[in-house]
Parts: structure tokens; C-alpha cells; sequence
């Protein structure tokens, strides 16, 4: 039984994040491949630079929703059969990250991942969720860095559930998450020691 939810959880958590709606939405209503556009990375913050944020708030939503559910159902799930539930939130939100970055539907290419990382956090303790999610939003309202903000909110999150008596496995697996999420960000921060990163105007129609 727990090598049956080991897979399924797995599975089930990799092909739904697989699914990235800011390609279906920028094919479908604005006939344009996300992926041909701006920094050509189907995520949020492509699509909402590229389209405005008429569309980019229910890409956001999706993103969020499509990891905190295998996270949740599957957190479960692992109690059920005995094993740490908030490992198998982490496991489940690891499968979630490799979903969305290396998706099967789109020739493995995909998201950078930080609102399924955000998810993730917030799956496993609310209050580490919260300090993720509130730093950010600070971040993103004083530096406008979306990249530079993502990056030190979600670390925050993760050093904060060693502080919250989370599970070691399951806070050393989200910490892994946060670092390919930070990896993935690579040419970002090249940008950032360069000086030469995009800002991101949380609420704005379309960046200049």
C-alpha cells in the first residue's frame, strides 16, 4: 500500500502540474505562443508582463491551486497509510516542481516554478506560508525585482519550517525544491549582478 501512494503520489502530482495554463490561455485567447514572447518562460510573470493582468491572475491561481492540491490530498494520503504526513506533502509538492518545470505535454519545458514552491510552503505549515507569501508582497512592492524577491521570500519560508518543528525529511526535501526553484533562476541573477533585471509592477496592465 505505501509503495502504491509513493507512485501515485508521484505521478499524479507531476502530470497535473504538468498542465500550464499560461500556454493554453496565450494560444487560445491571444493566438500567441507565451513561449515566443518576452522572456519566452511560460509562467506568471511572463504572461502578465506580455498580456497584462487581465488573464494573469487566474494563471496565478491555477499554478497555486494545481501543487497545493496533490500536496494537500496526498499529505493525506501518506497519514492514512502510516507514513509523515508532511513528508508526503513535500514529496508531493517535489513531483509538483518537476511537473511544471520539465512538463511531458510540452517537450519538457516549462515553468521556473516559485508559485508551486509558494504552494508547497504553505501546505506544509501555514505560518511558514505566511512569511513566504508576506515577504514577498514587501518585496515586490519595494525592490520590484519579481525574480530577487521570489527567491529570498521562498528561502525564508524554507529555513522558517526548521523553526516550526516540521518534519527534518520533509523541510530538507521543500529546502531542495527552493534551491532547483533558485537554480532555475540562473540568468536572472546574472541580470541582477548586472544590473540589467526587468522590474515587475505588481499592479500594472502591461510593463513599459
Amino acid at each position: 500500500m505505501k509503495v502504491t501512494v509513493l507512485i501515485l503520489a508521484a505521478v499524479c502530482s507531476y502530470l497535473l502540474s504538468g498542465v500550464n495554463l499560461s500556454i493554453i490561455l496565450s494560444n487560445a485567447i491571444y493566438h500567441t505562443d507565451i513561449r515566443e514572447v518576452g522572456s519566452k518562460n511560460p509562467g506568471f510573470t511572463n504572461f502578465k508582463r506580455s498580456f497584462g493582468g487581465k488573464y494573469a491572475w487566474l494563471v496565478m491561481a491555477f499554478d497555486l491551486l494545481k501543487a497545493a492540491l496533490p500536496c494537500v490530498l496526498f499529505g493525506f494520503a501518506f497519514e492514512a497509510c502510516g507514513m509523515d504526513r508532511q513528508f508526503g506533502t513535500a514529496y508531493a509538492g517535489a513531483f509538483s516542481m518537476l511537473g511544471h518545470a520539465f512538463p511531458v505535454y510540452y517537450r519538457f519545458k516549462g515553468g521556473k516554478g516559485f508559485l508551486v514552491c509558494l504552494a508547497a510552503v504553505w501546505a506544509l505549515d501555514w505560518r511558514s506560508g505566511a512569511i513566504a507569501a508576506a515577504l514577498l508582497v514587501v518585496l515586490l512592492l519595494t525592490v520590484k525585482y519579481m525574480s530577487l524577491s521570489t527567491m529570498c521570500a521562498l528561502t525564508a519560508g524554507a529555513v522558517s519550517l526548521y523553526f516550526f518543528s516540521c518534519d527534518l525529511a520533509a523541510a530538507l526535501l521543500y529546502s531542495a525544491c527552493v534551491l532547483f526553484m533558485i537554480f532555475r533562476h540562473k540568468e536572472n541573477i546574472k541580470r541582477l549582478v548586472k544590473g540589467t533585471e526587468s522590474k515587475f509592477i505588481l499592479f500594472r496592465k502591461k510593463s513599459e
